[in-house]
């Protein structure tokens, strides 16, 4: 199985979320399968600053996209933060958006396939 990055870049997220495999604020479901993982360098966080993080995906591929994770990562943070591996199929998104303040993040979304 290969290992590649699929998808990489650098946002300033604002207060409209952020498709990242879109590298866009339309929020359109990406259907290439396999094992994903999303990588985030948010190191420009300061305190104040509240980042959430959510991933769609369908249940089947009929169905509507939903939330299956969201994180709000709040204040600094010097580490990098990581999400588990998960097996995305029919319909899938990783997205940004600042609850509060205004961070640049890169960003990196590894596969396994």
């Amino acid at each position: 199985m290969a290992i590649s990055e699929a998808y990489s870049g650098t946002a300033s997220i604002s207060t409209t979320e952020f498709s990242c495999p879109n590298n866009s604020t339309t929020l359109t479901p990406v259907t290439a399968d396999g094992v994903y993982q999303m990588f985030l360098d948010t190191s420009d966080m300061v305190e104040g600053d509240q980042l959430q993080i959510r991933i769609y995906e369908k249940c089947r591929s009929a169905d509507t996209q939903r939330i299956i994770y969201e994180y709000v990562l709040t204040d600094t943070m010097a580490a990098t933060w990581v999400t588990p591996s998960l097996i995305l199929l029919h319909g899938w998104d990783f997205t940004l958006d600042a609850l509060a303040g205004t961070i640049t993040v890169n960003w990196s979304i590894r596969k396994v396939a």
